[in-house]
């Protein structure tokens, strides 16, 4: 098994469902030239994408890299998700793993807060 298992996870395999349903109802559109059909098969495609970020955020989607044999399953939830992943977009987006920068004038010593310890 590999180390990175890039994708398998409940998140991705949910997004790739919903957006396979998606692409197959466009598709029904385009070949029966129905606006309608084609549209709610574009709407599932994008409601793919948020279903897909939502799970991810809620631990059920896991970083890129390499990760321990413990985290290799797709049953296991991601803990760390609350905090953010380093480099993911969709953290960012929502407002996870972000640090604030202050300015702090010469000569004060700032203490760093403590990073919650992973289990």
């Amino acid at each position: 098994m590999s180390l990175y298992e890039e994708g398998h996870t409940i998140a991705g395999w949910t997004g790739v469902a919903v957006a396979t349903v998606g692409s197959a109802v466009a598709g029904a559109g385009v070949c029966a030239s129905s606006a309608p059909t084609l549209v709610g098969g574009l709407v599932l495609v994008a409601v793919s994408a948020l279903v897909t970020w939502a799970l991810h955020l809620t631990g059920w989607g896991k970083p890129p890299g390499i990760r321990p044999r413990s985290q290799w399953s797709m049953r296991v939830r991601d803990e760390q998700a609350r905090y953010g992943h380093p480099g993911c977009l969709g953290c960012r987006m929502a407002g996870r793993g972000r640090t604030a920068v202050a300015v702090v004038p010469q000569g004060v010593r700032v203490e760093p807060l403590p990073v919650p310890a992973a289990d």
